[in-house]
């Protein structure tokens, strides 16, 4: 298996976004940079905060979240990574907080970031990262979509994000050596 060279975290730049749950990626990715002491850093060739550990660079778009597919696009190009070696961490409506799933492919369920960056690198065969967050019709709020993923999460939301935040931070070994499947393993049990 190849191991992901490009590690982007979705989000919106700014501090009126910083705790809002569309901003999930850019939260495992701030975590997991701390954790490997790798420094991001604005670069505007890449319209990104951008960081870098040997062969693995660590991304997060400093575009809107639907123009995520500029920077990803930017930087894998520059470099010559293929999708398949391209690790996209988002949040996810279709899992309830805490919900994590990682899988290669498939659709952008809506998420215009996802869209976006399925458009830059002409293919959706790119590593996703789906961080839960919930639907406000699931967790009984009248908001509209847009209006929950641009608010932030309550305190049980947040505190179950943070969990599965610190277990993908545990599982990080294995997915950055390319071994999706025994990541999958440890990723898709319900938290205990």
């Amino acid at each position: 298996m190849t191991s992901p060279r490009l590690i982007v975290g979705l989000g919106n730049p700014g501090p009126d976004y910083a705790a809002t749950r569309h901003n999930a990626g850019f939260w495992f990715v701030d975590q997991l940079a701390r954790q490997l002491k790798v420094s991001l850093s604005p670069q505007s060739r890449f319209f990104a905060l951008v960081g870098r550990q040997g062969e693995q660079w660590f991304l997060e778009p400093g575009t809107f979240m639907n123009r995520s597919g500029q920077a990803v696009g930017a930087l894998a190009r520059f470099y010559k990574i293929p999708p398949e070696e391209v690790l996209v961490v988002h949040d996810d409506l279709d899992l309830p907080p805490g919900g994590i799933r990682l899988k290669q492919g498939g659709g952008n369920g809506g998420h215009n970031g996802l869209k976006d960056i399925q458009a830059a690198l002409s293919t959706p065969d790119f590593w996703r990262l789906r961080l839960g967050i919930g639907h406000p019709r699931n967790l009984g709020l009248a908001q509209p979509v847009v209006d929950f993923v641009l608010a932030r999460p309550r305190a049980e939301e947040q505190t179950a994000i943070d969990i599965a935040i610190k277990r993908c931070l545990d599982v990080w070994p294995a997915l950055a050596a390319g071994d999706y499947e025994k990541a999958q393993r440890l990723l898709h049990v319900s938290p205990s």
